[in-house]
């Protein structure tokens, strides 16, 4: 193919190519499985890519189930990022030596194909990247350098050597192997220390992170980021979907032409609850099931002075099983999160209202509260705006399902920056850490949950309608 032999569609698609990275896969790979996974996966990728460019210093995680074309999407989005700008300096780990090699090979056809010519006709593969072994010429397998630029694409492992150049965009593809190796804190450890001191330490100002993987455990590096930075954008991609979305129904496959509802059914039925929660929905849990480590959590006898607190409610939305209207009292002091308080009743709508009425009026701090679905949630909203005037207090819709509104504050919980005050409501706290979210109660976690979110925020006063 030439350019001569170029007709007007093909001429089309090599100039979506160039501005597109999906386009660019559907163009590089004419069998390509087309679905609304990979392409969306392919579009998180380039808003990467986006915020680089706009110097952000993007960190994105990117989560996904096994055997969904994460990888091959990632050789794609370097090949692609080399013809967009082939000045940066990427490196590429995975746990394995053999994916980067695999990469790397991967990579060298790209670059070499007609296609990928006729749309970055200045990206080329270095002649020096030749070896020779007993007298056969083949390429380097761990690096490969641009044609009179300062770029290059250097692979290598987890915990492996990097070089002491700069870089400008890092790619980790899974740095833990699999569930033996992340049950093992040594392990977890090491990852974690080499990601600190050997990948963040080569740096340049305005370098970005892409960390693609299959979560295995909560204290993975993922798990780990998401605790110690908030600077990071996590996008999850569970295998079936838990909740309505922009782009499928709870129940549906996320990449049926490839992967059927029925294989992953399958795939469900094999595994136990912790197993499939982690692999396939990309919630990972600790191994008895649930995602807190509730033993990480300190009692204290006092709380500390000069703390801003929040009051997070769950509204019981039914008196059947048992449900409970939730109020759990929060504050941060030195990066360490407390739990001051839990206000609880199962009564009917009149004794929600006046628990949380006369809650606020003790507590003197934010309340934050859940605005239900439908006319009954607006004539409540109104009614409590009324009992509530000259207090601080928002209403708020729930977004997202509740195991992903307790991530965040799962992430402090295990990793010990939170602490409690010695109370009667403690143990029935730790009970639902432990349970959740497979438990039959999730109140409190719902209402810390909402509480820990709101911490931080800037909102002075009550946001009606």
């Amino acid at each position: 193919m030439s350019w001569e032999n170029v007709d007007i569609v093909e001429e089309a698609k090599i100039r979506a190519s160039q501005r597109n990275l999906w386009d660019f896969r559907q163009f590089q790979h004419p069998n390509l499985i087309p679905g609304w996974f990979p392409r969306v996966l392919s579009g998180k990728i380039q808003q990467f890519w986006n915020d680089l460019q706009a110097g952000k210093r993007p960190i994105y995680i990117i989560c996904t189930p096994p055997q969904h074309g994460k990888s091959s999407a990632i050789t794609d989005a370097v090949a692609w990022i080399a013809g967009q700008d082939p000045s940066k300096k990427v490196i590429f780990a995975s746990f394995s030596d053999r994916l980067g090699v695999r990469t790397n090979l991967a990579l060298q056809r790209i670059f070499d194909s007609e296609r990928y010519q006729l749309t970055f006709p200045k990206t080329k593969i270095n002649q020096a990247n030749i070896v020779t072994v007993s007298s056969q010429h083949r390429r380097n397998s761990e690096l490969l350098e641009y044609v009179d630029q300062e770029g290059y694409f250097r692979n290598t492992t987890v915990g492996g050597p990097i070089t002491g150049e700069s870089l400008d965009i890092g790619i980790i593809d899974d740095p833990i192997k699999g569930r033996a190796e992340a049950q093992s804190e040594t392990i977890r450890n090491k990852t974690w220390d080499w990601l600190m001191d050997d990948v963040f330490s080569r740096f340049s100002d305005k370098a970005g992170l892409l960390l693609v993987m299959t979560r295995w455990h909560v204290d993975d590096p993922a798990g780990r980021l998401l605790a110690n930075r908030d600077d990071v954008t996590l996008i999850r991609f569970p295998a079936i979907a838990e909740t309505d979305d922009e782009y499928r129904r709870a129940g549906e496959a996320l990449f049926p032409e490839f992967k059927s509802l029925d294989f992953l059914l399958e795939r469900q039925a094999e595994r136990g609850a912790a197993s499939w929660a982690s692999l396939y929905q990309q919630r990972p849990v600790v191994e008895d099931g649930n995602m807190f480590r509730p033993q990480n959590i300190e009692i204290v006898h006092a709380l500390p002075h000069g703390i801003a607190w929040v009051r997070g409610w769950d509204l019981a939305a039914t008196r059947k099983d048992g449900d409970w209207t939730v109020g759990a009292k929060l504050g941060q002091k030195d990066d360490v999160t407390y739990i001051a308080d839990l206000q609880r009743t199962q009564g009917g709508p009149e004794d929600v209202e006046r628990l949380i009425v006369q809650t606020a009026q003790l507590d003197g701090c934010r309340q934050s509260i859940p605005q239900d679905p439908g006319q009954a949630g607006v004539a409540q909203m109104n009614y409590l705006s009324k009992k509530l005037q000259g207090l601080s207090f928002s209403f708020s819709r729930e977004t997202g399902d509740k195991a992903t509104r307790a991530e965040p504050f799962a992430a402090q919980v295990n990793v010990g920056n939170v602490r409690m005050l010695r109370a009667s409501w403690n143990e029935a706290l730790l009970d639902e850490l432990r349970s959740f979210p497979f438990g039959k109660h999730d109140d409190i976690v719902d209402a810390c949950s909402r509480a820990y979110n709101e911490l931080g925020t800037t909102w002075d006063y009550k946001e009606l309608l």
